[in-house]
């Protein structure tokens, strides 16, 4: 994690580990990235590093406290951390506490973004209530066992979704928007035809899984759109 600062942290006895990166001057805002299964790989970090460039300070969250192997071992061990969703929804709010428990993050904005695995991971922390500006999904599931109450999300939601993405079903897509619309969220969802899961990551097409797939225009439009909420939300 070369440029990336360590923040211990812990939930329910597991010591984890943040990943700072950190602006120059006051931050914008501070951000928690939620990462992929198979935790921070060099396609999170450098989200990190481009959003401590753009002025926030981001901190890439710890699943698990442990390495992981490879996307094999990624499976087994987010199984296992998402059998109980009570629990991990409470490991994913654990790096939101992290975070706004550093000074620098002190009586400034927060919101939390991720991708795959992350990308619904932000969305329960919206779900669960956090006192958050926006929560952005990148290609991230939008299903959930602990659907929002109404009133529950403070966030303005994004939700940035390849169209072709077999892991999300447009049937899940729709459940997801009236789900919110249930709960009186505030949200945003684009969709991009023809682009599969991992949009963002080129080393999406290194890997041998037909449901994944880099797209250079995708990945430009999804990180304007984040930046173009941002700043909005922010706005004096």
């Amino acid at each position: 994690m070369s440029d990336l600062e360590p923040l211990a942290y812990e939930h329910a006895g597991t010591a984890l580990t943040g990943w700072l990166a950190h602006p120059e001057g006051m931050p914008r805002a501070a951000i928690v990235v939620y990462p992929t299964i198979v935790n921070a790989n060099p396609a999170v970090e450098r989200r990190a590093k481009m959003l401590a460039d753009a002025g926030f300070l981001a901190m890439i969250a710890d699943f698990y406290g442990e390495p992981v192997a490879d996307f094999p071992a990624g499976q087994a061990l987010a199984g296992k951390l998402r059998k109980d969703p009570a629990f991990y929804r409470e490991r994913i709010v654990a790096a939101v506490t992290a975070l706004r428990a550093l000074p620098e993050a002190k009586d400034i904005p927060m919101a939390v973004i991720g991708y795959c695995m992350g990308g619904g991971s932000a969305l329960e922390a919206a779900r669960d209530g956090q006192d958050l500006i926006a929560a952005v999904s990148f290609h991230g599931l939008l299903d959930t066992p602990l659907p929002a109450r109404p009133g529950a999300v403070r966030a303005r939601l994004l939700v940035l979704h390849g169209d072709a993405d077999p892991m999300v079903p447009r049937e899940q897509v729709t459940a997801f928007m009236e789900e919110m619309d249930r709960a009186g969220a505030n949200w945003h969802l684009h969709a991009y035809s023809g682009v599969r899961h991992g949009f963002t990551d080129p080393a999406s097409d290194e890997r041998d899984l037909d449901a994944v797939a880099y797209d250079a225009s995708a990945d430009r439009q999804s990180w304007a759109a984040m930046m173009a909420l941002l700043d909005e939300v922010l706005a004096p």
